[in-house]
């Protein structure tokens, strides 16, 4: 069986999604020392109770994640769930990788073109070939749906393909052919896509705001999931892995609503 020393592939993901670019809201790469050689992963959204049970139950030595641990202005003391948590990662060994922004914004493999190319959208490029973006950051992607549609169909098509019912906000017959959509929890981004030209906007989650935003300037919202419209970037990741060392790497995707 092939494996591979955490230190090393520490590197090469740091090198490929390059943290340094990003002023996140927690410490992006290895969180947690385990084993250091590493011949099995798990990937997954969030290093949640139940998906380091999970590696554990399949004998692995690391996680891949998205949602990390030791999230700016939360409580630092180590009490409660996130004690369990890492007591489970340190008494097994298991390493706890996790990259945030930079899983959302990688060109290939991050969370925007792998959600784009899920729903079949073409993302507008430059002379270079680089993604269109705009928001902080660069973080939300710009680009067109397969065929020009309506705002209700395109809910239709997310809820087929992405497997839940999204939050669909503005007229349900106004065209959509120009798109621009950001993974995760980016609805407080919205007037940036406005800005940028798109006649809709795809995200995780709502707010509030979303729902008077969409009706006053004619922008529709979907509001599709953060789980859902995350699921993607962790998984294009442990196949880059697995093909670039040959380790063994599994998608563990675990149900959740929000």
């Amino acid at each position: 069986m092939n494996q591979i020393d955490t230190t090393e592939l520490s590197a090469w993901l740091d090198e490929t999604l390059q943290p340094q670019r990003f002023r996140d809201y927690c410490p992006n790469g290895l969180q947690v020392e385990g084993k250091h050689r590493i011949s099995h992963i798990i990937t997954g959204v969030t290093a949640s109770r139940a998906l380091l049970e999970e590696a554990i139950r399949r004998k692995a030595d690391a996680v891949f994640v998205h949602h990390g641990w030791f999230w700016k202005n939360e409580d630092a003391r180590i009490v409660g769930a996130k004690r369990e948590r890492i007591a489970l990662a340190l008494q097994h060994g298991l390493n706890v990788f996790a990259y945030h922004l930079p899983l959302d914004a990688h060109p290939q493999l991050g969370n925007n073109a792998q959600l784009g190319r899920v729903l079949g959208f073409t993302p507008d490029r430059d002379a270079e070939g680089n993604p269109r973006t705009c928001g902080p950051d660069g973080l939300i992607w710009l680009g067109r749906c397969a065929q020009p549609t309506t705002l209700h169909e395109l809910g239709r098509h997310l809820a087929q393909t992405l497997g839940r019912e999204p939050l669909v906000l503005g007229e349900p017959g106004q065209r959509v052919e120009r798109i621009a959509w950001c993974t995760g929890g980016a609805q407080g981004m919205m007037q940036a896509a406005i800005d940028a030209g798109a006649q809709a906007y795809l995200t995780g989650e709502a707010s509030e705001p979303n729902f008077h935003l969409a009706h006053e300037t004619g922008v529709g919202f979907i509001g599709a999931g953060h789980h859902a419209t995350e699921r993607y970037g962790a998984q294009a990741v442990g196949e880059a892995i697995a093909a670039r060392f040959g380790i063994r790497v599994e998608f563990v995707d675990l149900a959740n609503p929000v």
